[in-house]
């Protein structure tokens, strides 16, 4: 069964948030689409902040955020207590942040990858569990821990 996954953008990241909005779908999983709806300049926290804040009250399992650079939205997401959003623009960061730190937000910069990337990188980050190993949960907990 798939994931709940809230995803949300700012007008940079736009055209690829609907393409992902697609690959999710065709893959089984449910998608809240938190906006933005268009092209027109727009202010990324006004969306990244709703869409993070979904995982973190347990309505979405992850979230996944675009915006030219993926910095803004990444930025915005890690202020939301019990969100761990990487920003990812290769396959290998992807699948070490699921790994090593169980992260529930994915972000990426619409304008850094292309289209094709971004979809190796978003299955990627989708499809690799966390590792469980005591060392990496001792840390994640530290972060948890901080966050209070």
């Amino acid at each position: 069964m798939g994931m709940i996954i809230a995803l949300a953008c700012d007008h940079g990241g736009h055209a690829l948030k609907e393409k992902i909005k697609g690959w999710l779908t065709d893959a089984g999983h449910q998608v809240r689409d938190f906006g933005c709806c268009g092209t027109d300049s727009v202010d990324y926290p006004d969306y990244a902040f709703p869409a993070a804040e979904a995982v973190a009250k347990g309505e979405a399992d992850r979230a996944v955020l675009v915006c030219t650079t993926g910095i803004g939205v990444s930025i915005c997401a890690n202020k939301v207590k019990g969100v761990r959003c990487a920003l990812c623009t290769d396959t290998m960061t992807a699948r070490l942040t699921r790994e090593h730190n169980d992260t529930n937000a994915l972000a990426i910069g619409a304008g850094v990858v292309g289209e094709n990337l971004a979809k190796e990188i978003l299955f990627t980050w989708l499809d690799t569990p966390f590792s469980g190993a005591a060392r990496h949960q001792r840390r994640i907990d530290k972060i948890s821990a901080y966050e209070s």
